[in-house]
């Protein structure tokens, strides 16, 4: 524990001074707390399960503790650090903040994982995280935050838009559990126009050329890029394969679709396990829910289910009540456009509200049949 590791403005002498006073705070921290000081050199950490069922993993404590500086040094966040921990401490994100200020000696504040966190405050924070919902409910409060990352989910571009003119400095997150929450950080606003000369490699050129003529604007303005000390590749699938030996004593193999722009950015393009096949087109849901942002504020994503005639068809399901939208005035081709489109009273989400596509498709099976 740093030395100047502040828990609610208060400072401790030892880990067990800070256990106890802990248990006043919440009890997801007293045990955490109590897991963190004990003699084992691993946390047990659940994975969120939205891109699939929710697993068990055993992280070294060592590592962690290499993220949180990776992360004070990337941000700049030394000892005496303002920041808030609002996300739930049960998952890696809310772990790593504690860790974080832990081991950088921070002033930490930790309160509920409520949608609003910063409502009843007027303390002003260098260093916050939250996932986009929260961003989204506090809008009008964010000036106190100086640097926020925001995780857990897809910024749309509505939110996007909306964090343009805020002074705080707004950075979307790439990561996993298994990477130890993020290996990467967007700039959302406050970006100038990307240079095009970081695209070294011929391939990643004609890569995002195809990219930017699918129908779909490509966001040129920032690109993911990367922590210190992790290196990136892809594999076969043009996925995203991580080597961050400081954070995984293996390389990661994602899911993720990305068009790697230099030695330190690359470009997420979607999930491999979310591409449709309709009509012998490949369609990455990710780029076609991007452009339908821009006139949908609720909730929602697009899928495929079987079609006789194109093997896949593209539909849209949205949260809420039903209602008509236009699609003609966005930059979607006839297959980037959904052909049938559903209303879901609300949608199957994570304990972290991480919205899980296939769980809530199963939900209008019975319209489909």
């Amino acid at each position: 524990m740093h030395k100047s590791f502040k828990l609610q403005g208060q400072s401790f002498q030892d880990p067990l001074a800070l256990i106890s006073f802990s248990k006043t705070v919440s009890d997801e921290l007293y045990w955490f707390l109590q897991e963190w000081f004990s003699d084992a050199e691993t946390l047990i950490v659940q994975t969120s399960g939205s891109t699939g069922v929710p697993k068990l993993i055993s992280i070294k404590k060592e590592l962690m503790q290499n993220s949180a500086k990776a992360t004070g040094a990337f941000f700049d966040l030394g000892a005496g650090t303002k920041a808030l921990c609002c996300l739930s401490i049960n998952y890696i994100a809310g772990k790593m903040m504690v860790i974080r200020a832990l081991t950088l000696g921070w002033e930490l504040d930790v309160s509920e994982p409520v949608s609003n966190p910063l409502e009843n405050t007027f303390k002003e924070y260098d260093f916050c995280a939250m996932v986009p919902m929260q961003v989204q409910a506090s809008l009008l409060n964010l000036y106190l935050v100086k640097k926020l990352l925001i995780g857990g989910g897809v910024v749309s571009q509505n939110l996007q838009e909306s964090l343009q003119d805020l002074s705080t400095e707004c950075y979307a997150s790439y990561g996993m559990t298994e990477t130890v929450s993020h290996i990467a950080v967007k700039k959302l606003n406050s970006v100038t126009e990307h240079s095009q000369d970081v695209v070294t490699s011929s391939d990643e050129k004609k890569s995002l050329r195809a990219w930017s003529l699918s129908g779909v604007e490509v966001e040129s303005r920032s690109y993911y890029k990367l922590l210190p000390n992790i290196s990136i590749s892809k594999d076969d699938r043009d996925c995203l394969v991580i080597d961050a030996p400081l954070l995984s004593e293996e390389k990661v193999v994602t899911n993720d679709v990305v068009s790697i722009l230099s030695d330190n950015e690359f470009e997420w393009l979607g999930r491999v396990d979310n591409v449709i096949n309709s009509g012998g087109v490949k369609l990455h849901p990710e780029a076609i829910e991007k452009e339908l942002s821009k006139i949908i504020s609720e909730r929602f994503f697009v899928a495929g289910i079987p079609d006789e005639i194109l093997g896949e068809k593209l539909i849209l399901l949205i949260e809420g009540e039903n209602r008509a939208y236009d699609f003609s005035s966005l930059a979607l081709s006839k297959y980037q456009t959904p052909k049938q489109t559903y209303f879901v009273e609300q949608f199957v989400e994570t304990e972290t509200k991480k919205i899980q596509r296939k769980k809530t498709l199963d939900l209008i099976d019975v319209k489909l049949q």
